[in-house]
């Protein structure tokens, strides 16, 4: 079922929790945040995007859960894309929490670094020179010591200019950061 923060004639807000997959793909052809939303909405879902992506105007990784803006009709499409893609001009602000292994040296930075895929593994990204500009703004919210008194993890406050696949994951993997319990990019 879904868990809807908010809806109106235009849009849908929705709660995606973790292990859910936004749109059918190769293996998840059912059971998926679009398939839910076509029961839930029927045939007011925006139609750009076609009938594997009705309505997403941006997505979450399978393991990520968070709101998830969802177009009803074909003008909120276009507006809400038009807002992803020029997030600086509309003003729009992409946040997530982050746990993560250990503690950055200082209290926030910024992770400006070109994303491709990786050079082995097509499921994968990587930092790569050439890549798609990626820039993710983070910040510590709050350290979590060991018996030791040793830091151990960190919640970190992430903000996006950009949105990429992965692009999180990577870059604080890529500063020595990983997110705990990442299997793919937390080594």
């Amino acid at each position: 079922p879904l868990n809807i923060v908010y809806e109106d004639d235009d849009l849908v807000v929705v709660d995606k929790p973790a292990g859910l997959v936004v749109h059918p793909a190769a293996g998840h052809a059912k059971g998926t945040l679009v398939n839910a939303l076509i029961a839930h909405c029927g045939d007011s879902l925006s139609g750009i995007g076609g009938v594997k992506r009705p309505g997403i105007v941006h997505r979450l990784d399978k393991d990520t859960s968070g709101l998830m803006v969802v177009a009803k009709t074909d003008a909120a499409h276009r507006a809400l894309s038009k807002q992803f893609a020029s997030k600086i001009e509309s003003g729009l602000e992409r946040g997530y929490l982050a746990f993560v292994w250990g503690t950055p040296s200082r209290p926030r930075g910024t992770i400006d670094a070109p994303l491709d895929r990786h050079p082995q593994s097509r499921d994968k990204r990587a930092v790569r020179e050439g890549g798609r500009q990626a820039v993710t703004h983070w910040q510590i919210v709050e350290q979590f010591a060991g018996p030791d008194g040793k830091p151990i993890a960190s919640l970190l406050k992430c903000t996006l200019e950009t949105g990429r696949t992965h692009q999180i994951r990577v870059h604080l993997a890529h500063i020595g950061h990983p997110i705990l319990g990442d299997a793919t990019y937390g080594g």
